[in-house]
Formats: C-alpha cells, structure tokens, sequence
C-alpha cells in the first residue's frame, strides 16, 4: 500500500516515514507534501492509497485538501495526523478514516493504517456522522469514538452492545469498551434493523444472542455468544419482542 505524507515541518514528515517504512506491507512514497496544493497534485501523480495529512498547513490546509480528494472519483483514504483535538469532527465531515494526535505512536499508526486499508469508497460516505447528518437510507459502517488514541473508528459489525448510563452510552465492542456521546435513540433509529432493545437502557446485536434465561427471581437474562459470564437484563415489557426475534434467528 503507497502512503503519502503530507505535513509542512520537514521533521514530522521524516519521522512518519520511517514509522510507515517499518510497517509490512505500507511503502512512504519519496516524495511528500508541505500543504494542500502539493497533496492534490502528488494524489494525481503518484495515485497513493493512503495520504496521512497534517490539519494546518500553510495555504491549503488538510481540511480544505480533503474536501477536494473526496470529488476524486479514486479517492485515497485519508488519517489525519494533528497535535489539535478540536478538528476531530470536522475530519470526519471530510470522511477522515482515521484520526491520529501527535507524536503519532507506532502501533496507532499500523492500526489507523490496517482500517484505512479496509475501508471502501461506499464506506467512507458515512463515517463518523453523527445521526442528524447521515443519510438514513444507509446507516454508519463505524462509530466514532474518542478515546485516548485520538479518534478510534469501531466496525458496527463488532459492536455487541450499547448500554446507556446517565449522559454516555457504552459501546462494548470484540476489543473492549469505549464511550460514545449520543443517545441510545438516535443509534435505535439508525441501528434497528442490526440491534434489539432489551432493556430502556440497553440495545443488543441481534447476531450475537445466544439464549434467553429464567432466574429464579423471576428476572430474565439474555446470554451473548461471546460473553458467557457476562448475562445482561432484560426488562418484562421487552421478553416478548427478544423471544419472538429468537425464533426467527
């Protein structure tokens, strides 16, 4: 995979090179970009699959950059490498696969790179939008979240729950948990067809149901494939729509 490095200070763009060098199966292009104009014009040239762009650069910055590789008709998937948090939703907006703050560490890096590699075109259309600003008809392939990496995009795919406590909802997902800022409605709405609500507070992916449980309490517990040990609540009033989705699975 071609990488191109786009930054205005020579010695984060060398460093960056040699982090994307001693990657398997990532190559830095020689050439690199100092600002958005230089970027457009190496993405013409040199077809990179993936440009890791600085934000505030001189003239065209990122952003702006971006923006304009997503008009591309082969556009090359986009992780943004800034020392400023407050962009993150903005690379997103410009379908950013990856948001990483400086100094970039490595294994951050060969994991943004591994999801860039990934990720498709159709993909990118959605990633990262917060549900007001998705198009409905296609819902997310990857949630958003930021965490002490920067900005980690988690596959809907490996999400098995969303559980909502006060103003966060967690996200549990095949590698452990993160926490989102958005009502667990709105992910209802734009998720339903993927998840089932078991609880007020609490939405389950419906590929991951395993069996419903009876307590001698006469609570029920909902066991999930990959948690055995980890039973989660199921509220009266919602047994009947997870037994009846049950018997359809």
């Amino acid at each position: 995979m071609k990488v191109l490095i786009a930054d205005d200070e020579p010695l984060a763009r060398e460093r960056l090179l040699r982090l994307v060098d001693a990657l398997p199966g990532y190559q830095a292009l020689s050439d690199s970009a100092a600002n958005g104009h230089e970027v457009l014009q190496l993405v013409a040239e040199q077809q990179p699959d993936i440009v890791l762009l600085d934000i505030r650069m001189p003239g065209m910055d990122g952003l702006q950059a971006a923006a304009k590789l997503c008009e591309l008709p082969q556009a090359p998937a986009v992780v943004f490498c800034t020392a400023y948090g407050e962009y993150a939703l903005e690379a997103f907006n410009v379908s950013a696969v990856g948001y990483l703050l400086k100094p970039v560490r490595r294994e951050d890096l060969a994991e943004a790179l591994d999801k860039a590699q990934r990720l498709n075109r159709m993909q990118l259309a959605n990633l990262g939008r917060p549900p007001g600003e998705v198009d409905m008809t296609q819902a997310r392939s990857h949630i958003s979240a930021r965490t002490r990496k920067g900005i980690e995009l988690i596959p809907v795919t490996e999400v098995m729950y969303f559980i909502a406590d006060h103003k966060y909802v967690t996200l549990r997902h095949e590698q452990g948990e993160v926490l989102l800022d958005e009502p667990l409605k709105a992910l209802e709405d734009e998720f339903g067809d993927q998840f089932v609500r078991i609880h007020r507070n609490a939405l389950v992916a419906r590929g991951r149901i395993e069996r419903l449980q009876r307590e001698g309490s006469g609570h029920f517990q909902l066991f999930l494939k990959e948690l055995p040990n980890e039973p989660l609540t199921v509220s009266r009033r919602h047994v009947p729509g997870v037994r009846k989705l049950m018997e359809r699975l």
